[in-house]
């Protein structure tokens, strides 16, 4: 690793909804920068289908860096309930070995921080859920580590409220936040509400920061598809933001094609701009 780790982090992917540029600038950008670490807080997927995380596999395991995966809202089972309480990480099958995956750097790990649960009781589960056995597995993962470490949390969901048009209203962020605080935390790194943000956020035991990435999908809402790049200098971590619509492209453009154009699915059918066919069928609904 340089003296100064590089680490990549995306999120909310949405194969079946993902973008094909997108996805194909981040993996040069791997091969071409060559990160210490790929961080990926969530949604691979759109609707959990087999498909779709097939996709998710093949595109992550030709990344050519170390990657860790979260567990997003979106990548449990939709259609199964039995699957989904009783199997729901089944899906991950073929990439079991990055999902929660620690990453250990010279002095600098990444921790998972599990905000995903198969039901919540409430309406809408694809809220974030800090449960009490989650936490304690992400704080003993802190504490084990060498005296000193600096520690990069990644989740799927923002903790608290961070501003954006997406809300992510976890149960048990505020509590997570102020144990976070007690350790050498350098940020929680989340995903799921589609823009990138960094900003401190203030708990009973001191300030944690947070960094969101934004989304690499068709699903965008306030800001172009995007990645964070994370550097650190003199221990100090520096994000930056970086999007889609700063890259040159060739690719034809077609005003007139509404954004939820679908695939040409029999003869004769409009296609839609180069580049803009998702890989993956998508969601039928």
């Amino acid at each position: 690793m340089a003296d100064r780790p590089l680490l990549f982090h995306l999120s909310d992917v949405h194969f079946g909804l993902e973008h094909n540029r997108a996805l194909d600038w981040v993996a040069a950008e791997v091969a071409n920068r060559k990160p210490d670490a790929v961080i990926i807080t969530g949604d691979l997927t759109m609707r959990a289908r087999h498909r779709e995380f097939a996709a998710a596999r093949d595109w992550i395991l030709s990344l050519e860096a170390p990657v860790t995966v979260e567990v997003g809202n979106h990548d449990l089972p939709y259609f199964n309930p039995l699957e989904r309480f009783l199997d729901p990480y089944r899906r991950f099958h073929g990439m079991e070995q990055v999902v929660e995956k620690e990453i250990d750097l010279p002095g600098l790990a990444v921790v998972s921080l599990r905000t995903t649960a198969r039901a919540q009781p409430r309406l809408n589960w694809s809220k974030g859920w800090v449960g009490d056995a989650a936490l304690a597995r992400c704080l003993t993962a802190i504490d084990a580590l060498p005296e000193g470490t600096q520690v990069l949390v990644a989740a799927h969901h923002p903790l608290v409220e961070v501003g954006t048009r997406g809300t992510a209203l976890t149960r048990g962020g505020t509590r997570a936040l102020a144990e976070l605080a007690k350790r050498n935390v350098v940020a929680v790194l989340t995903g799921h509400v589609h823009d990138p943000f960094d900003l401190m956020a203030d708990t009973v035991n001191g300030p944690v920061r947070m960094v969101g990435a934004g989304t690499l999908s068709q699903r965008i809402r306030s800001t172009p598809q995007s990645f964070n790049e994370l550097t650190f200098i003199d221990g100090k971590l520096c994000v930056e933001a970086r999007n889609l619509q700063a890259v040159p492209t060739e690719d034809m453009k077609i005003d007139s094609v509404p954004e939820d154009a679908m695939p040409p699915r029999e003869p004769g059918e409009p296609v839609a701009p180069v580049g803009a066919v998702p890989r993956t069928d998508p969601p039928v609904y």
